[in-house]
């Protein structure tokens, strides 16, 4: 439990340190940013309480909203996500699977884990992107930061995906 609980902290500061000094100074295109902090929520464990869920994803959330002046827009789609997360995961799994499986390409298979991360992801960047324009009135700029920051997002977590399986 405790070193659950160290393994889950020393990888949030990890997301948290790679997004603020790195990945927040990309803007490509002016529109596109990565958001590889969602992967913390993708990344929770089967049997993981969904309160402990919620209240990482929200912690994630006030994070990067401290650290990039969002007051609350990270927080609040990060919290939906994280409430989503394992209601999805558990609609892909085989029912036979660990109660302790830790979402991977490795564990649950590729097409499955491919589906269930960009579903999130894209759901993450469309509200986020919604909640910060409160509106369709720049809807090309809207458009284009959903969508390339979900590509970008996806490029990441699928790069290190692998990385991390090897």
């Amino acid at each position: 439990m405790t070193i659950d609980l160290l393994k889950r902290c020393l990888w949030f500061l990890t997301l948290v340190l790679a997004q603020v000094i790195v990945l927040g100074r990309i803007h490509l295109f002016g529109c596109a940013t990565p958001m590889l902090y969602v992967w913390f929520v993708i990344l929770m464990p089967r049997n993981y309480p969904k309160w402990a869920t919620l209240l990482w994803s929200f912690m994630m959330g006030l994070t990067v909203d401290i650290f990039f002046n969002t007051p609350g827009m990270a927080a609040a789609s990060l919290t939906v996500i994280g409430a989503l997360q394992p209601y999805l995961l558990e609609s892909i799994l085989p029912r036979d699977s660990a109660e302790n499986l830790v979402p991977s390409h490795k564990t649950i298979g590729h097409m499955r884990y491919t589906y269930f991360v960009i579903i999130l992801v894209s759901l993450y960047c469309l509200l986020f992107y919604t909640v910060e324009l409160f509106g369709f009135s720049h809807a090309w700029l809207w458009a284009k930061s959903v969508v390339g920051s979900t590509i970008l997002t996806l490029t990441l977590i699928f790069t290190f995906e692998i990385v991390r399986s090897k």
